[in-house]
Order: C-alpha cells, then sequence, then structure tokens
C-alpha cells in the first residue's frame, strides 16, 4: 500500500461521479485516513462514512478563508497530522468572454483559484512545523490550449493562475520539505459533464483524442495517488497531463 499510515484531505470529494470521491476511494485502499471536504457537509459525511470506519467528512467552503481554517483544525484534530492536501474543489461556467459578468467571474475564480490558495493557506503551517507534506493542485488542460470543451474563459484564467500559484508554492515551500503539482486533466466523465455531452460531440472530440476514449475519474485519481505517495518524492513544481493526448506540447 503506497500510503500506509498516510493521513490526507481532499477538497470538493463528496459527488459520488466526481474525481474527488474516486480519489477517496483510492487513497482508503492503499492506507490512508481521508478527511473528505465539501461544501454540502452532509455529503462529505456520507462519503466519508461509505470509506469506512476512521475517515471523516468536514464542511468547507474554499472561497473562504475562516471555514478553511475551521476544516484544518478538524481533520488535524481528527487525525493528529495531515500528510497530503489535493486542492480538488473547482466548478465550471459554459459562458462566452461577452457574456461573463462580474458575478460569474469573481465566483469561479474564487472557488477555482482563490481555493486553492486558502486552503493550502490553513495547511501550510501544520506541514512547516512537521517538515514535510504533499499538496496536489487540480488545474486543467483548458488552461494551457486557452478553453476547454465546458468551461468559458474565466475558467481557463483561473486554472491558469492555478498553475502560477502552485509553481511557485512548490519554490517557496520545497526547502520546508513540502512538496507541490498540479494535475491538467482532460474531457473527464463525471457529474459535470453528464448530460451535456451529445453522440455527435463525444465522436467529434475522440477524434483529438490519440487513445481513443474520454477519461475517468479514476485516472486522475491515480496521478494524484502518485503525486501523494513517495513515488514522486523528488517531484515538485510538475504540471502533469491526464488528457489521453488530447494536448501534446
Amino acid at each position: 500500500m503506497l500510503l500506509a499510515d498516510k493521513t490526507a484531505v481532499i477538497s470538493g470529494a463528496a459527488s459520488a461521479r466526481g474525481i474527488g470521491r474516486a480519489t477517496a476511494r483510492l487513497f482508503a485502499q492503499h492506507g490512508a485516513r481521508v478527511a473528505i471536504l465539501d461544501l454540502d457537509e452532509a455529503g462529505a459525511k456520507a462519503a466519508a462514512a461509505e470509506l469506512g470506519e476512521g475517515h471523516v467528512g468536514l464542511g468547507c467552503d474554499v472561497a473562504d478563508l475562516g471555514s478553511c481554517r475551521r476544516a484544518a483544525e478538524g481533520a488535524i484534530a481528527a487525525f493528529g497530522k495531515v500528510d497530503i492536501l489535493v486542492n480538488n474543489a473547482g466548478i465550471t461556467q459554459p459562458l462566452k468572454i461577452m457574456e461573463i459578468g462580474p458575478e460569474n467571474w469573481e465566483r469561479v475564480v474564487d472557488v477555482n483559484m482563490t481555493g486553492v490558495l486558502y486552503l493550502s493557506q490553513a495547511f501550510i503551517p501544520h506541514m512547516r512545523e512537521r517538515k514535510q507534506g504533499s499538496i496536489a493542485c487540480m488545474s486543467s488542460v483548458s488552461a494551457q490550449r486557452g478553453g476547454g470543451i465546458f468551461g468559458g474563459p474565466h475558467y481557463s484564467a483561473a486554472k491558469a493562475g492555478v498553475l502560477g500559484l502552485a509553481k511557485a508554492m512548490a519554490r517557496e515551500l520545497g526547502p520546508d520539505g513540502i512538496r507541490v503539482n498540479s494535475v491538467t486533466p482532460g474531457l473527464i466523465q463525471t457529474d459535470i459533464t453528464g448530460g451535456k455531452l451529445t453522440p455527435e460531440m463525444r465522436a467529434e472530440i475522440l477524434k483529438g483524442i490519440p487513445l481513443n476514449r474520454l477519461g475517468d475519474a479514476e485516472d486522475v485519481a491515480r496521478i494524484y495517488l502518485f503525486l501523494a505517495s513517495d513515488l514522486s518524492s523528488y517531484v515538485t513544481g510538475a504540471v502533469i497531463d491526464v488528457n489521453g493526448g488530447m494536448l501534446i506540447h
């Protein structure tokens, strides 16, 4: 087991078909105790209970620093330590550039990018004190190619911001023994894409994916597992693509 005796916190992990939930299941299978954070506190607790004894679910609004700090206190109190943080929470909106209003911009940036800052800030002092930790951040192929299938320009901007923030954190936190990396998924079949992808869209998208399939949540979860484990002990500031070859650069 790659995460024996480790503890992990995963944000945005209550959704049944989401990447966060798949990551929580995989981490638990590899021996980690997992704290599931989600805006839906009841959903987070139910998801943690599904994993079995020793896991916890906590309510957390990643766009609110106070909420992040309370979640961090709760996770540390439950486990005694936190080794791994997965900044997975995110939202998207299918808007074009002239359709983006201030409320759209602020919400998407707050959850996708500012949330990474706030939740990381909540756990960094603890990791610094222990001189160890792994932080993984969810970005997107949208940040790299200037747009995705469902996300608008504000989503691309926020996810590109995550890449810069994670690299800067990796540089600053490296001397403290804390690794920080990013994951850039392509089109993954989750609740976000569920119902929006027509057969025609699917066929057209697959033409641009060399592996000739859409991704599953487990495909991304396995990369999070690599970044959380000692297999990646000399990896920091990296961006790992999980897109089936949709973007090769």
